[in-house]
C-alpha cells in the first residue's frame, strides 16, 4: 500500500506521527459503452444545452444551481476564498461510547500506521481506545477540507473513517403500518432468529455476479469471440484478470478519444496537492465543508 497522507494524532500534550493509507478498494466490474458492430468505443461530447456548441475543457467553469433554476458561476477566484485548512492533525476532541454513532454515518476507512518515534503513544491510544470501549471523535483535514472522523481499533491497527454531517443522512418519509401482531407469530419469529443464528464471517460470501462475469469474458476469449479494435494489444494466448485488463486500457483510451480525462485530472490534482508542503495555521474549529458545486 501506498501511503496518501501524513500527519500527526494529537490527544491531549500526545502526538502520534502517523501515515494514512486507504483500508478499501471498489472490486466493482466495469464495463465500456461501444458500438456493437465493431467494439469501438462510444465518445461524449460536451456540449452546451443552450448554444448547443461543443465546449473545450479550458471553458468549463462550476455552476450551483439554486432552487428557482438560476444558475451562479463560481469562479477559480471564488473557490479560492472558500474556507480551507492546510493543517497536518488529527486532533482528538472526544472519546465516545461505541454505540452512540450510528453506522449510518461512516463515510470512508482508513488504516493509521505510525511512524517508528510514534510507536509507543499509537500503542497506548491503541490500549485505551480497546480497554474504554470507545471511539475517539477527531477532526481531521483531508484534501483541504475539515471533516469529523472517528478511530477506532480493527486487528490492532487503528483505523479512522470519516463521517458523513448529520444532514447528509435522509430521513424516511414514509410510515409502517402493521396490523395486530399475535403472540405466537412473535414466537415464531424468535425461532427464525435462534435458527438462523451464528457469527459474521466475511469470508463466506462471495461476489458471484463479478465472478460469473469474469468466467464468461474468459470463455469467449478463449472462442474467440473478440472485436480487434485499432488500439487493441495483442494477447500472449494467457487469459489476464478482467479488471487489470481495463485498468490497463484506460491510457489507451485517452489516447484514441484525444481527450483528458475529468476524474483522472481531478485525481492527479488531488495527488499533486498532497505532495505540496503546506503551511502550518492555527486549529480552527470544525464548520460543515461547503457542498460540492455540479
Amino acid at each position: 500500500m501506498r501511503a496518501i497522507w501524513k500527519g500527526a494524532v494529537s490527544f491531549g500534550l500526545v502526538s502520534v506521527p502517523v501515515k494514512l493509507y486507504s483500508a478499501t478498494e471498489s472490486h466493482d466490474v466495469s464495463f465500456r459503452q461501444v458500438h456493437a458492430k465493431d467494439g469501438g468505443r462510444i465518445k461524449y461530447q460536451r456540449v452546451c444545452s443552450i448554444d448547443g456548441e461543443e465546449v473545450a475543457y479550458a471553458d468549463i467553469a462550476k455552476g450551483y444551481e439554486t432552487e428557482d433554476g438560476e444558475m451562479v458561476i463560481l469562479t477559480d477566484e471564488d473557490m479560492a476564498d472558500l474556507p480551507v485548512t492546510s493543517s497536518r492533525e488529527i486532533a482528538v476532541e472526544k472519546f465516545v461510547p461505541s454505540d452512540q454513532i450510528d453506522p449510518m454515518l461512516f463515510e470512508k476507512s482508513y488504516y493509521l500506521e505510525p511512524e517508528k518515534s510514534g510507536a509507543k503513544p499509537y500503542a497506548l491510544l491503541r490500549q485505551a481506545l480497546i480497554d474504554a470501549d470507545r471511539m475517539a471523535v477527531v477532526t481531521v483535514a483531508l484534501r483541504q477540507r475539515t471533516t469529523v472522523a472517528v478511530l477506532r481499533v480493527r486487528d490492532d491497527v487503528i483505523v479512522l473513517q470519516t463521517m458523513m454531517w448529520p444532514d447528509e443522512v435522509r430521513q424516511p418519509d414514509f410510515d409502517v403500518e402493521v396490523g395486530e401482531i399475535k403472540d405466537a407469530e412473535v414466537k415464531m419469529a424468535h425461532m427464525l432468529v435462534d435458527t438462523l443464528a451464528g457469527d459474521f464471517d466475511a469470508s463466506e460470501f462471495e461476489d458471484d455476479y463479478a465472478d460469473a462475469v469474469q468466467a464468461l469474458v474468459k470463455a469467449k476469449v478463449e472462442g474467440g469471440e473478440v472485436k480487434r479494435t485499432p488500439t487493441a494489444t495483442k494477447s500472449s494466448g494467457e487469459v489476464v484478470d478482467l479488471l487489470a485488463a481495463l485498468q490497463k486500457s484506460v491510457a489507451a483510451a485517452k489516447e484514441a478519444r484525444g481527450e483528458s480525462d475529468a476524474g483522472s485530472a481531478d485525481a492527479a490534482t488531488d495527488a499533486g496537492d498532497e505532495k505540496k508542503p503546506k503551511k502550518k495555521g492555527a486549529k480552527k474549529p470544525a464548520k460543515k465543508a461547503a457542498k460540492k458545486a455540479s
